[in-house]
């Protein structure tokens, strides 16, 4: 997969049959796989794995060291924040009421809907094949099953699965279920962390 030569400035890999619109901005060390399609002033991290078939649409922000698998679609206005992992064929919607036309029978433009966008937190992962409707956010380190439909806010650390998606259960920074210790208290069985309920989530228990 040979740099071009605009990407070849950023040390980022971009494969010849990807179009990398020329105003998108590809961090160091960024990777675009084939008939990947990354739209005018979308901006993707640095060390970023964007896979075959991807498209990320205009002015999408993607932060470093995430991975996007293939077939994946990620439409504008997404935020996505570093470290989050996108599985095969996931979509980011951006029309919670899409029509082709307005009631009047005419073609609708840009003009004529407004645009919503998903948000994915530091660390999170979206399963294959997952559909995310926007606009929802999608919590740290949070866990979206392959096939979930999400409708609604996912808490940082949650596990969501089905259709629509409902919390089954908690998972660590390590994506392994998390074993329940006391009343409102978990800890991951692979790397010991201890997590605490904090509002609707989890976070990190102090020291």
């Amino acid at each position: 997969m040979p740099d071009t030569a605009d990407a070849a400035l950023t040390d980022a890999t971009v494969a010849p049959s990807a179009d990398v619109d020329p105003r998108a901005t590809l961090g160091p060390g960024a990777r675009v796989w084939h008939l990947a399609q990354i739209r005018e002033h979308a901006e993707i991290g640095a060390e970023c794995t964007i896979g075959r078939g991807v498209y990320v649409g205009p002015g999408v922000v993607m932060g470093a060291r995430c991975k996007v698998q293939n077939g994946a679609l990620v439409y504008e206005p997404a935020r996505v924040e570093e470290g989050v992992f996108i599985g095969p064929a996931v979509v980011f919607t951006n029309d919670l009421l899409p029509r082709a036309v307005t009631p009047e029978g005419a073609l609708k433009t840009a003009a004529d809907w407004d645009v919503v966008g998903v948000v994915a937190r530091t660390g999170a992962s979206v399963g294959a094949r997952a559909v995310c409707i926007a606009p929802v956010a999608l919590g740290r380190w949070s866990m979206v099953a392959a096939g979930a439909v999400v409708t609604r806010d996912v808490p940082d650390f949650a596990l969501v699965a089905g259709v629509p998606a409902r919390r089954v259960g908690w998972v660590g920074r390590a994506g392994v279920p998390l074993e329940e210790t006391g009343p409102g208290s978990w800890r991951c069985p692979r790397t010991g962390e201890e997590y605490v309920v904090a509002g609707d989530g989890l976070r990190e228990a102090a020291g």
